[in-house]
């Protein structure tokens, strides 16, 4: 009898104790807890960190991150207005300041993923699809995003959620409309390098013509500079010559023979002339007179 107690007061203490177990659970500082009672919440929602009692085998908890947290859905398509197409990879940064609605709305973190990323592709394909190819590539980036953060702010309270920031990760080109685009640009690349390639024989052209231009009149010019400076020189020199004649008529003679022989004399010159000949006289006398007028 005795050791039946003991069993019996044995298995009180390990249920309480079990029991005792059960009705605690831990709040981190990450995180708020929400107690279920049979799939309900129960209030209050538990933000505080610290040590927390529920009701044992009756009531469960479930945690929510604090902090901010990502929601990335696959890229979509979208049709732009100028019905060019492109791929859009978008996400959204969140916290959840609402455990209790939270629950309530989105039921678990996989359907609120699910539900919450469709109105953001939603969202999106509506902003993306009023805006040009272009658009995406300059500062109209920054408005579509603006607005597609204006519209998710609106639609995060139902969810109990805060919506810290949306962002355009990416935007591609589909892998047919890219090949397309980029035959396009070849082609108008080919077509201006043709072009400039065209436009540079031109001016090559008209350079050279222009070199040849001045080429022919600055030879002509000093040509005819060479001409008129020869001209004045032998006018200078016919000049001296014939002045020098008038002084000294014998010296004019013998200078003029010079000349004769440096002109006839040449490298290689071969002359047969008869060793009294006129052409001579001054290699026999340099007056220039014949033995017999002595």
């Amino acid at each position: 009898m005795g050791n039946l107690k003991l069993v019996i007061g044995g298995i009180v203490v390990l249920v309480f104790g079990i029991a005792l177990f059960d009705s605690m659970f831990v709040v981190h500082q990450t995180k708020s807890a929400l107690v279920l009672q049979f799939g309900k919440p129960v209030l209050p929602v538990h933000k505080e960190p610290g040590l927390k009692f529920k009701i044992p085998v009756v009531q469960d908890v479930e945690y929510f991150d604090n902090r901010i947290l990502d929601l990335d859905p696959a890229p979509q398509e979208v049709i732009l207005q100028d019905q060019k197409r492109i791929n859009v990879d978008s996400f959204v940064r969140y916290k959840i300041v609402n455990p209790l609605e939270f629950k309530r709305r989105a039921l678990t973190q996989a359907n609120f993923i699910q539900i919450f990323g469709g109105r953001l592709n939603a969202a999106v394909r509506a902003e993306v699809g009023k805006v040009l190819l272009g658009d995406m590539l300059s500062d109209k980036r920054d408005d579509v995003m603006e607005r597609i953060t204006a519209a998710l702010k609106k639609q995060a309270p139902q969810f109990g959620i805060e919506v810290v920031d949306v962002r355009i990760g990416r935007t591609d080109l589909p892998a047919a409309t890219a090949q397309s685009v980029y035959k396009r640009m070849n082609s108008e690349r080919e077509a201006q390098a043709r072009k400039l390639r065209s436009e540079g024989a031109e001016a090559k052209v008209k350079i050279q013509a222009d070199a040849d231009r001045q080429r022919t009149i600055i030879l002509a010019n000093a040509r005819r500079e060479a001409q008129i400076l020869r001209g004045e020189g032998e006018g200078a020199k016919t000049k001296i010559l014939n002045d020098a004649f008038g002084q000294d008529p014998e010296f004019f003679g013998f200078y003029r023979s010079m000349e004769a022989y440096g002109s006839a004399l040449g490298d290689g010159t071969t002359m047969v002339l008869s060793p009294d000949s006129e052409f001579f006289r001054y290699f026999r006398n340099l007056g220039g007179k014949n033995p017999a007028e002595k």
